[in-house]
């Protein structure tokens, strides 16, 4: 698949910014007790949102502005889809939605901020392998 320079550019900014978001979500972690974790899930949702989304650029796959992160996913192929189950899924759509206001729910526990984390870290692992070397900037974690 031929992909133009411009596209690789974008994938480039997708991939920045859900490394920022990573680089958020794991330093808030070292907070411990006083770590805001609804701040954590929510920045663990925004990378995996934007991994996603730099696989449909990729792709070339036109997409909504939204932050579902299940329908962003059925809009690859099965075969390029990170791998969350459904549950997971509609839990990481809720940190980016329903969990940002007040009166959502009780805290987020930090032992779920945490796999929250490595969700992400996991999402990243496997989108990288997907996209060209050529799109992809170099590592920082």
């Amino acid at each position: 698949m031929t992909v133009p320079n411009a596209l690789f550019a974008i994938i480039r900014e997708c991939i920045g910014k859900a490394g920022n978001d990573l680089t958020n979500a794991v330093h808030t972690l070292t907070l411990g007790k006083e770590c805001p974790t609804d701040t954590v899930c929510f920045h663990a949702q925004q990378c995996v949102e934007k991994y996603i989304k730099a696989l449909l650029v990729f792709r070339a796959t036109a997409f909504p502005r939204t932050h579902d992160i299940h329908a962003l996913r059925a809009l690859l192929p099965p075969k390029l889809r990170p791998k969350l189950d459904r549950k997971v899924q509609a839990r990481l759509t809720d940190y980016a939605v329903t969990l940002r206001y007040p009166g959502s729910e009780p805290a987020i526990p930090l032992t779920e901020a945490r796999k929250a984390v490595a969700i992400a870290r996991q999402v990243r692992k496997e989108v990288r392998q997907r996209l060209p070397a050529a799109a992809l900037r170099p590592e920082r974690k």
